[in-house]
């Protein structure tokens, strides 16, 4: 398991969501930040007081918000009563730092020190990467240390998503320049390193060659520019050489810019259908996108949510061939409410269906072809195979 401190560990979760980090949280999470398309030509939902509440259960979590603060009680406090007691699988309640935070990683920046680590066997924690020019980079922190402790607290055997909450100072809430130790081991030598966490641009897409032939394209989240990152990427791939749209561990993140990244590859027509209060609602890719290109996408359990849309609507568009593993069954639509003392709540309204009209949540993605241990090695196969294909 890894992670990386862009991500954060929201507090307090409802009912089945400690699996989850902040994009996992929502599937649709357009519409925390009014991205959320309706149908043609209507404008997405927000997540302001102003915002369209979502009936049934929410109306319930506000109605028991509204009462706690007329009480002198806490609105978040009973909010997360309600939220317990709805059965709502995907139900969350934040404060009003926390919802910042989130609406802030999807903007695609975070408040860090720029390291992603992963947990070992013996649970110990590991630096993976250091992003050039962070805080981090610039103490001399190096993909292969280990991290020992945060601000005294040892990491040992703790889950990375809590570490992660470490690194950025969810408890405390901390914010840019506010100050972090970190307890550092490489080699026989172990120090002690004070850093100053900064607000940082995540890097939600990369790309790489591995052959001459082939181009994999790494999506992490899709935040914000993640669509027309994808689209740069494709144009900017060799006539005829195949594309690994790499999903792996993808949590999900704005379903706009999934749609966006849809468009890459499809020349236009349906994404996904999905539901909001019974209200039925289609998403559709633009025209114009690469068809031509032999195209392999990439999954594995860690695929979720807005990623899970996108890997159905190239698997049944025939546009990819689907190689990995079961992806997670995250395809429910949440809307926020904004609760009397500034807190969040989000409630399941809806849930997404797959061009072909197959539902997600609950039963996940299945591959065309099954790999774990050397997917990438297969899904290069694959392109090959494709590559001949007239």
């Amino acid at each position: 398991m890894s992670g990386r401190d862009l991500f954060c560990q929201p507090r307090r979760f409802g009912r089945g969501a400690a699996l989850t980090l902040v994009f996992a949280s929502v599937l649709v999470a357009g519409a925390a930040t009014g991205s959320l398309p309706g149908d043609p030509g209507a404008g997405g939902r927000r997540a302001s007081g102003a915002a369209p509440s979502p009936v049934g259960r929410s109306e319930d979590v506000t109605r028991a918000a509204e009462e706690a603060a007329a009480d002198g009680k806490s609105p978040m406090e009973a909010a997360e009563r309600a939220v317990s007691r709805s059965g709502d699988r995907w139900a969350a309640v934040y404060s009003e730092g926390e919802y910042e935070d989130f609406e802030e990683s999807l903007d695609g920046r975070y408040t860090g020190v720029g390291l992603e680590a992963r947990g070992d066997r013996d649970g110990r924690i590991e630096v993976t990467k250091v992003q050039p020019g962070s805080p981090a980079a610039v103490a001399g922190v190096r993909a292969g240390d280990r991290l020992r402790s945060v601000d005294g607290r040892s990491v040992a055997g703790l889950p990375v998503t809590d570490v992660v909450s470490l690194l950025r100072g969810d408890t405390k809430g901390a914010t840019a320049g506010s100050s972090v130790r970190l307890g550092l081991e490489r080699g026989t030598r172990a120090w002690t390193e004070t850093l100053r966490r900064a607000l940082l641009s995540t890097d939600s897409v990369t790309v790489h060659r591995l052959s001459d032939d082939t181009t994999v394209i790494t999506v992490a989240a899709f935040t914000k520019g993640v669509g027309d990152s994808v689209r740069s990427a494709v144009r900017r791939t060799p006539a005829g050489a195949g594309i690994v749209l790499d999903l792996r561990g993808n949590s999900g993140g704005l379903v706009t810019e999934a749609v966006s990244t849809a468009s890459a590859f499809l020349d236009g027509g349906l994404v996904a259908t999905y539901d909001v209060d019974g209200d039925q609602r289609a998403l559709h890719a633009e025209g114009g996108g690469d068809t031509t290109s032999p195209l392999v996408a990439l999954v594995d359990g860690g695929t979720m949510s807005a990623a899970e849309l996108l890997t159905g609507a190239l698997q049944d568009r025939g546009r990819a061939v689907v190689v990995g593993s079961r992806t997670f069954g995250k395809g429910s639509v949440q809307m926020p409410s904004r609760l009397p003392d500034g807190s969040v709540a989000e409630l399941t309204v809806g849930h997404y269906r797959t061009p072909s009209g197959h539902g997600v949540d609950g039963r996940g993605i299945t591959p065309d072809l099954e790999a774990d241990d050397g997917a990438l090695e297969r899904a290069e196969t694959v392109l090959s195979g494709l590559g001949d294909v007239p």
